[in-house]
């Protein structure tokens, strides 16, 4: 068996928490997607909805930018098991006293819905909307998280 190849680590004290996911992928390239795209999650940048933002490019001219190539291969198309990312996630929130969960805890459920012009994206129709407070065209989304008022984190739910 060929011995791992080392990967560029990520900045500071997230290279601790990235080494930890690193049995999860099969390659260089995915943990190194992996710690690309958590330091870009925690990065502050001034656009947040662009796959270009996490990688610090501009939206339409640094699309071609090997940073955000790498992010685009990641996200949709690296093979991965995401429900186990996930649970390893889960697993060391609850590791750790300051981020695990106790009895003075509540588990939120948020269906927010947002206005959409069309019928291209799954799920958009006709349908109330909390945002806006009326019945209009959009698309719901249902989020869970677990507070205790001082701290949050998404929990994975299907309704």
């Amino acid at each position: 068996m060929t011995a791992r190849r080392p990967c560029p680590p990520a900045p500071g004290p997230l290279e601790d928490y990235a080494a930890r996911f690193d049995d999860l992928f099969f390659s260089l390239a995915q943990r190194r997607g992996f710690r690309e795209y958590l330091t870009a999650l925690l990065a502050q940048r001034e656009r947040n909805k662009t796959i270009t933002c996490p990688a610090g490019a501009e939206p339409v001219a640094g699309a071609g930018m090997p940073g955000v190539q790498r992010l685009q291969f990641f996200l949709p198309e690296s093979p991965r098991e995401a429900e186990l990312i996930n649970d390893r996630r889960l697993e060391l929130l609850r590791e750790e006293t300051s981020t695990a969960p106790h009895d003075g805890g509540v588990i939120v459920i948020d269906d927010s819905g947002d206005r959409k012009d069309g019928t291209a994206t799954a799920h958009v129709g006709r349908q109330w909307l909390g945002r806006l407070s009326k019945t209009d065209n959009g698309i719901v989304t249902v989020t869970t998280v677990w507070t205790d008022g001082r701290l949050y984190y998404p929990l994975p739910a299907t309704p």
